[in-house]
């Protein structure tokens, strides 16, 4: 009696509170993060050709709905299309796809964003996506169509996870980021993400969040 009790508090806490906790957070944030945005994109402007937001390809949000997540534009113009279809890139396409859709000397990213990858400053425009609701402040990894058939294949015992992983909305952050973020490889990713869904609390995501600036300011585990 007490586990089901438990089951539908979380069920509760996934479905609404945490819903109203991610609007309000967000407008706080928007506010607090308003004039580093400001000075990101326009350093952006001023450091390479092309526009502030990246033209980034759809990701897999929940229940495998695809949404457009906003992001800093951190790389070349048009980097992503480029990777997977000019013929230059198709030796860095493969380490790309052996290193979990990874890169950790990536030629594509500008000098500036270098910086903003590193302290996570490119996600800032996601705050977006959570007030729209593709996104929760707290979640696992919004994951590329492409990267997520492509590492099923590669870790074919993932797949039960994955399943488990889309029933929660992906976040701005979440335990794989504050656990290593780009040092851990797909199949342990994954094993990190469904962790998280099958222990979705209050408390869970209040720990996460406390440990994310520490992540940001130290670029620890960042590509």
């Amino acid at each position: 009696m007490a586990e089901r009790i438990s089951l539908l508090s979380g069920t509760y806490y996934q479905n609404y509170t945490k819903r109203l906790i991610d609007i309000v957070l967000s407008l706080v944030l928007l506010m607090l993060f308003f004039l580093p945005s400001v000075i990101v994109a326009v350093l952006i402007k001023l450091t390479s050709s092309g526009p502030i937001f990246a033209d980034v390809p759809e990701r897999i949000g929940q229940n495998g709905t695809k949404f457009k997540m906003y992001k800093f534009r951190s790389m070349i113009q048009n980097a992503h299309h480029m990777l997977r279809n000019d013929p230059k890139f198709k030796e860095l396409y493969e380490e790309y796809k052996k290193g979990s859709y990874k890169l950790q000397n990536d030629p594509r990213i500008t000098k500036i964003g270098k910086f903003i990858r590193k302290h996570s400053l490119d996600e800032l425009p996601q705050i977006l996506n959570v007030l729209k609701g593709d996104m929760s402040l707290v979640g696992p990894r919004a994951y590329y169509p492409d990267e997520l058939e492509n590492q099923q294949k590669e870790y074919p015992h993932a797949r039960k996870l994955v399943s488990k992983v889309l029933l929660a909305k992906p976040g701005i952050t979440g335990l794989w980021q504050v656990s290593g973020r780009s040092e851990i490889n797909f199949d342990e990713r994954i094993i990190i993400d469904a962790k998280y869904v099958d222990q979705i609390s209050l408390r869970n995501d209040i720990v996460i969040i406390l440990k994310t600036p520490y992540v940001m300011l130290t670029g620890k585990g960042a590509v």
